[in-house]
């Protein structure tokens, strides 16, 4: 298995993530923010994968999608 990604984004929370999912109509935008803010909020990748109807890989992808390039990972 591969090493985890880490998030390195530090300019949103997990509460300010959850509050822009709250606000937004896009569905699976909605899926792909909580699961971050469910990471950030320390839950295990695959627990926030299961929850948001993703599998791991998935979600990996948009974590890195999310962490800026360049940032190390």
């Amino acid at each position: 298995m591969g090493q985890a990604l880490t998030i390195t984004r530090t300019e949103h929370t997990a509460e300010a993530l959850r509050e822009f999912a709250a606000g937004t109509r896009d569905g699976a935008q909605v899926r792909r923010l909580l699961a971050i803010a469910m990471i950030l909020a320390g839950r295990s990748r695959t627990e926030a994968a299961e929850l948001s109807g993703m599998d791991r890989q998935t979600l990996r992808d948009w974590v890195h999608r999310y962490t800026p390039q360049g940032s190390p990972a």
